[in-house]
């Protein structure tokens, strides 16, 4: 999987804390500079400043101003099952790649087994891998590789199966209907900092999906580059507390 970032706010924290001091100003905050915005925030310049702000805001729960500033990240090749867990999430914007009008019938079948097409989740081929709802893994060599063989030929059979649907006149909205879950599809989502902080405090925990995971770590990666000072906050202090940040 690989996520990118495609657009975003500029200077998304000066956003955020324009729109937080308005609340405590009377004068018009479109008309004054950001430095006199930030007159009386402690700091000795205005990066500093920035950081404290933005650090005692998320601190005291005032979430509103960072629904102001938005990003919009471009993933690439997401299982179904992730984009399933990923869209429960409000305040996100979503296009997902179409089974209906995107077809796979010029895959090659034997490419599939070999792993395109389909995510292979670690506990396919790693007999250490240990899932969520397991205390311990107790299967061998040969229960890996039993199970390595059960899933590769399985896909393979789903796409097989696909394609002579299709050969025989059964539109891709209906035989898709026959591919696993673990479908590759590119997904472009649109998200402000609150709402990835409230995904982060889900995804990011140690019970959930590995691949949920995955993608949350590379989205807080990219977002901690457009937005540093909310972002170094959050991993420092607030990452792995579930459900702080709900909506």
């Amino acid at each position: 999987m690989q996520v990118r970032l495609l657009e975003a706010t500029e200077n998304p924290e000066e956003l955020i804390c324009r729109g937080a001091r308005n609340d405590y100003m009377s004068d018009y905050v479109a008309e004054l500079s950001f430095e006199d915005v930030m007159e009386g925030v402690e700091g000795d310049d205005i990066e500093e400043q920035k950081a404290n702000f933005v650090a005692k805001l998320v601190k005291r729960g005032h979430y509103g101003p960072f629904e102001h500033p938005s990003a919009t990240f471009a993933i690439e090749g997401a299982s179904r099952s992730c984009m399933a867990q990923l869209t429960r999430h409000r305040h996100a914007s979503f296009d997902v790649q179409s089974m209906r009008y995107v077809s796979f019938d010029d895959v090659d079948p034997q490419d599939v087994e070999d792993g395109e097409m389909v995510v292979t989740p670690p506990s396919a081929t790693d007999s250490d891998w240990v899932g969520r709802n397991q205390s311990a893994s107790d299967y061998d060599d040969e229960d890996v590789e039993r199970r390595e063989e059960v899933f590769r030929s399985s896909v393979r059979q789903s796409v097989e199966d696909y394609q002579e649907l299709l050969e025989l006149g059964m539109p891709p909205e209906d035989a898709r209907f026959v591919l696993p879950i673990g479908t590759e599809v590119n997904i472009v989502v649109t998200l402000n900092p609150r709402s990835l902080m409230h995904i982060a405090d889900m995804r990011a925990a140690a019970d959930a999906q590995w691949e949920i995971r995955d993608l949350t770590e590379q989205l807080l990666d990219l977002a901690s580059e457009w937005c540093p000072h909310t972002f170094e906050y959050y991993n420092s202090e607030m990452k792995h507390r579930k459900n702080r940040l709900a909506p």
